[in-house]
């Protein structure tokens, strides 16, 4: 071969991968020149293609970046300004990562379209850029724990959307900013359920102004800064709040009596400042379970007569509050009281608590008190009591004098969660497992930041979180065996810190794709701990990926490995272009190499799909999967054939819709759903995993949803009551879905067939749409209308396609709008030959209470509660369902319409994906209801399932 015909295969070979990179040509430069100002970057970061390529924590939709999730990666260097270029980027974390230093790049305001901004644990420093209050996308923003100073800008109130603001644990000073006449301030964050400040130097009184009636505020925390003057009695206005802590602060004053309007409360920390007067009466705050009212300066009084009221409270701490008089008898007899603290008081009398207590009492400490008689607990309950410091101390009896030794309040701290495998024998750095198996794991440490007081002895809590945490990280399918807290300890600040440590489940180590989605499942809200830890954030060790000598690589096995890929790669399009001019030995590679070469070329037209992430499964695996496609793995039948479920050899849940003969599409049109099915990727649509097309049998696999059709929760078939609100988060969900199938999709797409069937709830009640097998694609040619064959369901189908055979996204509006009043009567849209659209149409009386439509609504939509939004949900129901499509609304509008009316019924419409509702959650997962339990961000899913088992 000579040196020409050499460098023509060169330029085929060169040209050849500029035809295969998928990535924007100004994505791949940004990320390139990321890639050069940063250390430690991952292994498999090389060439011009990274969606292509697959770069580790990078993903893209539609040749654009949308996400660079790198957490705990051990990154080292600063973030450039190159950053900006990314304009598609919606998700950008790069968390635990302490050697990420400098300041944030004025650039980042670029990010037009970012929704999610978490450095937790960095390094970062200087200022926070102001313009980042035009990031009107943002969602979530996370800045805890780094060295960030200066004023928090004012820009951040411009930001309508957010949801969650964390700059806990900085060096952020000067005052709250707050509106004033064009500048923006906090008090414009209208709809953010998280103000998370605790940690900095910030100063000044905290402004009335900050606080109003309209806020959807969760969480307010403030503590440990440099706070004066008076609690402003605003506070009181947000009626949603459940923490609020304000401890170790210089504020004075008293407290503001309206504190106790705020009904939800159930976390009150006002310790540690200089507050004055009367103590606050707390009457009637029955959800309160921890109250600190410690070290202030409040008038000297008794003990109060409401604490007796707080049928919720397990924790009381009033350390020096000025208290004096005898212990009220039944003070220790609340139902769920463990820990009672007031010590440095003046409480005098007798101490008698040996008949009424709480069963769950862990410590009372009352050292440093008048206490002058005890009568000690009979039956033998294990409470820690400490009276050091009290005159009953100078008596001679034995039994109190076992209570005055203050050395019996130093609880091990220790927790020896592996107890049954000390047998086992680890190598070097490794560390055995809850389940004996010796690993690597994911350490790190969580700090809570709602609790202050705790048995830190009580191994029995930790067990719990462990047991919450396990299911978060399992059902994001990540590779875990288990998970270990350990080491319980209360710093300073009040923050309990717990040792992390997560154990890989196949191998030895996890993968960096692993280490990633644990650190961003983590640091996004998606994990919510139980009752009495609350909010919390992650710091992260470094993990080392090649721990253990005989598996470190070298830099040099690298490079060869890529310059021995590329020589491979450059050997395989020689031998194609070989292969061109031998046509037999030609189709000999095709049939053993290409996985389509069964491709029917009398059904098809003999080509293999083009897919984008889904894949395809033999006849023989899916047998395998589905247990011979037994009875006992059958989920479902339809007019396509039946439904099977199945579990991948990963451990994935997937559900095999199979085809029966007499209902086979042909080929091309099998083709063409594929193709089409494996482009569209969002979290309100069900996905394709893959297909099978062989021995006669058409397949299409799914992923599996656990919780059936909306169909089945209103009949009561599945046995999940949807409520109201539940019912306004499944039409969100599924509005959300079709939009993005009608503006987002390439090209965009028409589904045809909407109804409660064909809408399936996750386990967390999320609505996906699903079923495409009549969807249609809407080509450049045809803007208007799509003319077709007229199909659809009975009841669900838009009249004037019927009449007409042009289908329009507005078609799908029409079957949206009769879905609306399904979920809203409990009906089907033809039930004994009367039709839900007439039927509700006729019945209708807008000058009356719910239009008068008591007798159609449904009853187990909650008909006794204040239905708010209920008539606007009808309107908008009648306005999709009206004769021509001219009339009725785009489901970008219907998207925006149900949002208005979510945030009437109280609910945030950007969390409503990490919903799960009450009665759900009670009947299946028996856990009551605690502040976080509504409480989730959970942005963007997670990673494919085959990116977390990529070889190492």
């Amino acid at each position: 071969m000579g040196r020409r015909s050499l460098v023509l295969l060169l330029l085929v070979f060169i040209k050849c991968l500029i035809i295969a990179a998928q990535t924007n040509n100004n994505d791949a430069a940004a990320l390139n020149a990321l890639q050069s100002s940063w250390k430690n970057t991952p292994s498999n970061w090389v060439g011009s293609d990274p969606c292509g390529s697959g770069w580790v924590g990078i993903e893209c939709t539609n040749s654009r970046v949308t996400s660079i999730v790198l957490t705990n990666m051990n990154l080292t260097g600063q973030l450039s300004g190159d950053i900006g270029s990314l304009s598609e980027l919606q998700t950008l974390d790069l968390s635990s990562n302490k050697l990420m230093t400098g300041p944030l790049p004025q650039e980042i305001v670029n990010l037009k379209n970012l929704s999610s901004l978490c450095l937790t644990g960095c390094g970062f420093s200087g200022p926070i850029p102001n313009g980042i209050g035009s990031l009107q996308q943002l969602l979530y923003l996370a800045l805890t724990s780094n060295r960030f100073s200066g004023p928090i800008p004012n820009s951040i109130g411009n930001l309508s959307n957010l949801y969650y603001l964390d700059l806990t644990d900085n060096q952020l000073s000067g005052s709250i900013p707050v509106s004033s006449g064009t500048i923006p301030g906090l008090d414009m964050l209208l709809q953010t359920r998280h103000f998370h400040l605790g940690k900095n130097q910030l100063s000044g009184t905290i402004p009335p102004q900050l606080f109003s009636s309209n806020m959807r505020l969760l969480h307010v925390l403030l503590d440990n800064n440099n706070f004066s003057g008076i609690i402003p009695s605003t506070l009181g206005l947000v009626q949603t709040l459940e923490v609020v802590r304000l401890d170790r602060n210089s504020l004075s004053g008293t407290v503001p009596p309206n504190i106790s309007n705020i009904a939800n409360l159930h976390e009150l920390a006002l310790s540690n400042n200089s507050l004055t007067g009367p103590m606050p009466n707390l009457t009637g705050m029955n959800r309160l379970n921890y109250v600190d009212m410690s070290i202030n300066s409040f008038d000297i009084s008794d003990v109060p007569p409401w604490i007796s009221s707080l049928q919720s409270l397990t924790t009381l701490m009033m350390e020096n509050a000025q208290l004096e008089g005898p212990i009220p008898a039944n003070l220790f007899s609340l139902p769920d009281l463990q820990t009672v603290e007031l010590s440095n008081n003046h409480l005098n009398g007798t101490l008698n608590i040996s008949t009424t207590y709480s069963n769950l009492l862990q410590s009372i400490d009352l050292q440093n008190n008048s206490i002058t008689d005890f009568v000690p607990i009979t039956g033998g309950n294990n409470i820690t009591i400490l009276l050091e410091g009290n005159p009953t101390c100078e008596k001679t009896d034995q039994k109190t004098q076992s209570y005055c030794n203050s050395s019996q309040s130093s609880s091990t701290n220790s927790m020896s969660r592996n107890n049954n495998c000390l047998q086992v024998s680890c190598s070097s750095g490794e560390v055995a497992s809850p389940n004996c198996k010796c690993a690597y794991p994911y350490k790190g440490t969580l700090f809570f930041r709602a609790l202050s007081a705790f048995d830190l002895g009580n191994s029995t809590y930790y067990v719990t979180v462990e047991e919450y945490l396990m299911q978060t990280l399992k059902s994001y399918e990540l590779p875990v065996d288990s998970v270990s807290l350990s080491n319980p300890t209360i710093d300073s600040f009040g923050y309990l810190g717990l040792s992390l440590e997560v154990f890989p489940s196949s191998e030895d180590r996890f993968n960096k794709t692993g280490i990633t989605m644990i650190g961003y499942v983590l640091n996004n809200l998606s994990f919510r701990p139980p009752l009495l830890f609350g909010p919390y954030f992650l710091i992260a060790d470094t993990y080392d990926f090649y721990a253990g000598s005989n598996k470190r690589i070298s830099s040099g096995i690298i490079i060869g490995a890529v310059v021995g890929g590329s020589l491979l790669l450059l050997l395989l399009v020689l031998a194609g272009v070989y292969a061109f001019h031998q046509k037999k030995r030609a189709r000999m590679a095709i049939e053993q190499n290409n996985p389509f070469a069964n491709w029917d070329l009398n059904m098809g037209n003999g080509s293999a799909p083009q897919l984008k992430g889904a894949r395809r499964f033999s006849f023989e695996e899916l047998k395998k999967y589905t247990n011979n496609f037994s009875d006992a793995n059958g989920v479902g039948s339809g007019g396509y054939g039946k439904v099977y479920q199945g579990t991948l050899s990963t451990g994935q849940r997937i559900a095999i819709k199979r085809a029966q003969k007499d209902s086979m599409q042909g080929g091309n049109e099998f083709k063409t759903e594929i193709e089409l099915l494996s482009r569209v990727h969002h979290k309100n649509l069900v996905t394709l995993e893959g297909f099978c097309f062989e021995q006669a049998e058409q397949m299409l696999v799914y992923e599996y949803i656990p919780n059936g059709t909306v169909m089945d929760s209103l009949s009561g078939k599945s046995g999940i009551k949807l409520d109201w609100m539940s019912r306004l988060r499944v039409a969100l969900g599924a509005a959300r879905g079709l939009v993005y199938l009608h503006e987002h999709a390439n090209p965009p797409i028409i589904h045809r067939d909407i109804k409660s069937n064909n809408i399936l709830l996750d386990e967390s009640l999320n609505a996906k749409v699903a079923d495409f097998g009549l969807s249609k694609p809407k080509l450049d040619s045809e803007r208007n209308h799509v003319t077709t064959q007229v199909k659809g369901t009975v009841g669900y189908m838009d009249p004037e396609y019927y009449m007409t055979q042009q289908l329009t996204e507005k078609s799908d509006v029409y079957s949206f709008g009769v879905l609306l009043l399904e979920l809203i009567t409990g009906r089907r849209p033809i039930e004994r030959g009367k039709y839900i659209v007439k039927e509700v149409r006729d019945a209708m009386d807008k000058t009356k209470e719910l239009y008068d439509l008591h007798e159609i609504l449904d009853p187990a939509i909650g008909l006794g509660t204040k239905l708010k939004g209920l008539e606007k949900f009808v309107d908008l129901a009648m306005r999709c369902v009206e004769e021509t499509g001219a009339k009725r609304p785009t489901m970008g509008e219907v998207v925006k319409e149900i949002e208005n009316i979510m945030q009437l019924s109280g609910l945030n419409p950007i969390a409503e994906s990490a919903y799960t509702s009450e009665t759900y959650e009670e009947a299946g997962k028996g856990h009551s209801h605690h502040p976080y339990s509504d409480d989730g961000f959970n942005y963007s899913g997670s990673f494919p399932p085959s990116r977390l088992i990529e070889p190492k």
